[in-house]
């Protein structure tokens, strides 16, 4: 695939994934046209040379590789990634009926930028779990598509020192009001009609997992359509660059690519960073504990998330020294207190594979003044005890709504990428 159709690509993407759960599912159909073979934790694998193969859990996390020789024990190249970003999820019982405005009650998913949220249109889509007239529990994605809700901002008439001291309440500032309504309608009869409008004859909705997303498009912006702006880039846009070159690696050697759920809220989960699922994966591929252990050491996982690209308004938030720019190539991501995994070892290394591709390399270092974000870097690091590298792609408005990058950091971390697996 050359630059500008995975790029395309990566627009077709970001918009058919609102939530981990489509993220996932949008993966597993471009393996499925690789000719990827999709495998279920509860049989027995028969794996052979050269096989191509993934596995999901929860829906919301992918493992995609190609076992090369399959002869163990021969070092894996791994890229990690995660599916899931900052929203708003609609609660349990989230039915509101205030001043004649129906309104779901919804909770904060992750670390949320909250203001971009106000005077979107909004949709809602996630997995809704419910019961046929055979009494069968099922599952199913849903997504309304269309704008069904809004947050509008309170007039600056009504609140003089909104431009100055405005702080959000997320209990009673951010849910979205949905329609006018004199009685309070049922969200479950409406997941209901959604799920028989698309062919699921669903008898009774039991519970439902969904979260509120801005429906407004990715598209190329700028004046010369340098940059790229869309919803979830952090960090989809990770996921699609390694499932890029994961799908052009010609399958020599041991190669994965890991999209885990539950980044943004700390990855302690059965299908998180900080769980068994990639443990599993490896050891069963590979033939047990042991044999994982003496392939570990000389393998190297990409742990791919995007970096803070200086603002030129805020650049003060910024270390003087580590200045990451948009179009300057991935970022190397360093901290001294190990909140990324990089070591001097593994950032020489992936130093040289850019050299290699031919493409640009930063670092960012986070002021020292101020606090550092994390990755499924070191958790994955802990986990497995294998040489980790923290990098990512540049980006303006981590966590907001709607975040920008720049289209040359795409294509030249996909480059480094497939160096990688080469």
């Amino acid at each position: 695939m050359n630059s500008q159709a995975a790029v395309q690509d990566l627009l077709t993407y970001l918009e058919s994934s609102p939530t981990p759960f489509h993220a996932t599912l949008e993966l597993t159909k471009r393996l499925d046209a690789a000719g990827f073979r999709p495998l279920n934790e509860r049989d027995e694998w028969a794996l052979k040379p050269g096989d191509a193969c993934y596995i999901t859990r929860n829906d919301s996390s992918i493992i995609a590789f190609k076992t090369g020789n399959n002869s163990w024990p021969t070092p894996w190249k791994l890229v990690g990634a995660h599916t899931d970003s900052p929203c708003l999820k609609v609660k349990p019982e989230p039915e509101l009926l205030k001043n004649g405005y129906f309104q779901l009650g919804v909770e904060v998913y992750g670390g949320a930028l909250l203001n971009p949220w106000f005077d979107r249109d909004l949709s809602l889509a996630g997995r809704v779990s419910w019961q046929d007239n055979q009494g069968q529990l099922q599952h199913s994605l849903v997504d309304f598509k269309k704008p069904v809700a809004m947050i509008p901002s309170l007039a600056i008439h009504l609140d003089r020192e909104a431009n100055k001291n405005r702080t959000i309440n997320p209990q009673t500032d951010i849910p979205p009001i949905l329609m006018t309504a004199s009685d309070k309608p049922d969200f479950r009869s409406m997941l209901k009609d959604l799920l028989l409008a698309q062919g699921d004859q669903a008898e009774k909705v039991l519970d439902f997992e969904i979260c509120a997303y801005d429906v407004q498009p990715p598209a190329l912006v700028g004046f010369n359509q340098e940059f790229l702006a869309s919803a979830r880039l952090d960090n989809l846009l990770s996921c699609h660059a390694g499932l890029t070159a994961l799908l052009e690696s010609d399958g020599s050697q041991p190669v994965m690519l890991v999209c885990n759920d539950h980044e943004e809220i700390g990855s302690q989960s059965a299908c998180g960073a900080q769980g068994p699922f990639l443990r599993s994966v490896l050891e069963r591929i590979v033939g047990g504990r042991e044999m994982l252990e003496r392939c570990l050491p000389d393998s190297l996982l990409i742990s791919a998330d995007n970096a803070h690209a200086v603002h030129p308004n805020f650049a003060s938030k910024h270390d003087g020294n580590h200045l990451p720019t948009m179009g300057g190539g991935p970022v190397i991501k360093i901290n001294a207190n190990h909140r990324y995994a990089t070591t001097s070892i593994t950032s020489a290394q992936f130093r040289q594979l850019c050299e290699k591709a031919q493409v640009p390399v930063q670092t960012f270092v986070a002021r020292t003044d101020m606090g550092c974000g994390s990755t499924i870097g070191p958790l994955t690091e802990g986990e497995l005890g294998l040489p980790v590298l923290d990098v990512g792609m540049p980006q303006f408005a981590m966590h907001s709504v709607r975040e920008t990058c720049a289209v040359e950091d795409v294509v030249s971390m996909v480059k480094a990428l497939k160096v990688f697996f080469a």
